[in-house]
């Protein structure tokens, strides 16, 4: 069997590493000179950080997903976050979230005095609702409504509450507007508002606490060698500044390969791991308005092709990053840290629902060197800052007059509040905003897929097979269960066990 995958992101990669651990032919075209996708690294000046994802999260699923495709845990050098991470508020107030819950509780108490009790109840009431929603949400496909509309699925999204959005659901356990915030500002992780993103996804912030924060030594992307150099190893062929020019479907709806340079290469599946969104550019003009020669269930499919083929969709946030290389050291810094304004909630409503930079933005400093000495050269350091901001949808910011002035204020900011000495230390830095991302093939310049708004999420968003196409399959930020590390890779293995399902 011939399975083509489009796209190196991380669910290219690991959909690659589970099929050539069952003995597939396997070939990934990818459009840059580089993989990983999202997950790469930014470098200059003798400085390398990680350019994306930094927060490791569910470090069981990632590691049993890559031993399920044959790498042993050993190769994945997993270190702990003790505090997981920092949370520093305008008004000067320090707030650490930690894993051991009883570590937590004293810091609560200690910060938030009276406040310890919405945590035990969270803690509590979440955790049930997380088992179930790993086992019945993110562990299966919903290829069909039915999969989905079923009762034990309709009492979980009671339970938790799924009417609610994240924000609504922490204002139940927690009355100081800061602790509202250090509970719902991890929807900001897979580009989501808190005050937009369903409470389902509050999942997200227990499995902090329940599962811990990681770093992965070397920095997450270097986990992309890992897997390149295992699918070298395997034979697997990998063809870079490769761009697809065209996904082939026939009139009959069968997927039989991809255009690529204008070579048509032949193949039994195709596997889409771009920005799920773009797909729609790339699928081949035979499929043509339904026939009235064709049958009843051709008919069907045609017209279901012709429903999710048009569906438009709602981007993530985009961000404006800020990567810097420094001629010192911070002791006292943590790897991750959060800087929030005077009200979180308004910042995110002013860039989700009025589509513009907020004025006192919110942002997320990563420090590695506090976690790893090897993450720059001796007695130096590296570091990077996330603002969120709107996608390039609207296309109404220039991004060349107002990145520089919030890139000022944000170094002023972390200067001031946490790194004396920033600015003098700063020997190289880069910029990459959501014109970058666009270019790069990133939805509409939004750094996370498609938005994880109601929906889109779940029955509703794209699926592992995502149009009635025989031998079509997706993967990816974008594509069930969403956004996250992990999460894509869960995607892949769905992907996977579908694939072999009906190929079998």
């Amino acid at each position: 069997m011939s399975i083509g995958i489009v796209g190196a992101g991380i669910g290219g990669l690991t959909t690659a590493l589970l099929l050539s651990q069952q003995g597939k032919e396997v070939t990934i075209y990818e459009r840059s000179h580089r993989l990983g996708g999202r997950l790469s690294f930014q470098e200059g000046n003798g400085y390398r950080i990680d350019q994306g994802p930094t927060i490791v999260l569910l470090p069981d699923m990632l590691l049993t997903i890559l031993e399920e495709g044959g790498i042993g845990r050993e190769r994945i050098p997993l270190m702990q976050c003790d505090p997981m991470y920092r949370i520093h508020y305008k008004d000067g107030t320090i707030f650490h979230k930690y894993r051991d819950k009883q570590k937590q509780i004293e810091e609560i108490n200690h910060v938030f005095p009276g406040e310890s009790d919405g945590f035990v109840r969270y803690m509590n009431d979440m955790e049930q609702g997380y088992e179930q929603g790993n086992r019945q949400i993110l562990q299966q496909s919903f290829l069909r409504k039915r999969d989905f509309f079923t009762y034990r699925n309709m009492a979980l999204l009671t339970k938790l509450k799924a009417y609610l959005n994240v924000r609504g659901m922490a204002k139940r356990y927690f009355r100081t507007d800061k602790l509202v915030d250090a509970f719902s500002l991890q929807t900001i992780y897979i580009g989501g508002a808190p005050h937009l993103t369903p409470a389902l996804y509050t999942l997200l912030p227990y499995a902090e606490h329940a599962l811990g924060v990681w770093y992965l030594q070397g920095g997450y992307a270097s986990l992309v060698r890992v897997l390149e150099d295992e699918l070298r190893q395997r034979g697997v062929t990998i063809v870079t500044n490769a761009e697809v020019e065209e996904v082939l479907v026939t009139d009959s709806l069968v997927c039989t390969g991809v255009k690529v340079g204008g070579r048509i290469h032949e193949h039994e599946a195709i596997v889409y791991n771009g920005d799920f969104p773009h797909i729609r550019k790339l699928i081949s003009a035979d499929v043509q308005p339904i026939a009235h020669s064709f049958s009843v269930k051709q008919r069907s499919a045609k017209r279901k092709w012709e429903q999710v083929h048009s569906k438009s969709f709602v981007p993530s946030c985009g961000t404006i990053l800020v990567y810097l290389g420094l001629k010192r050291r911070w002791s006292e810094a943590q790897a991750h840290q959060f800087f929030l304004p005077d009200s979180l909630d308004a910042g995110m409503k002013r860039i989700f629902d009025e589509q513009r930079l907020p004025d006192d933005p919110s942002y997320y400093v990563f420090y590695p060197t506090a976690m790893d000495e090897h993450a720059a050269p001796a007695g130096e350091s590296v570091m990077y800052m996330l603002i969120p901001c709107p996608s390039d949808s609207h296309g109404h910011i220039v991004w060349e007059r107002e990145v520089p002035v919030i890139v000022e204020r944000i170094l002023d900011d972390v200067e001031r509040r946490a790194f004396p000495g920033l600015r003098a230390a700063i020997a190289w830095q880069s910029i990459r905003t959501p014109q970058d991302a666009r270019a790069d093939g990133w939805y509409e310049g939004g750094s996370f897929g498609i938005a994880p708004i109601l929906q889109q999420s779940a029955l509703f968003r794209p699926q592992a097979v995502p149009f009635p196409v025989r031998g079509l399959y997706a993967v990816g930020a974008s594509v069930h269960p969403g956004g996250g590390v992990p999460i894509v890779m869960q995607g892949a293995r769905l992907l996977v066990r579908q694939l072999m399902k009906e190929m079998r």
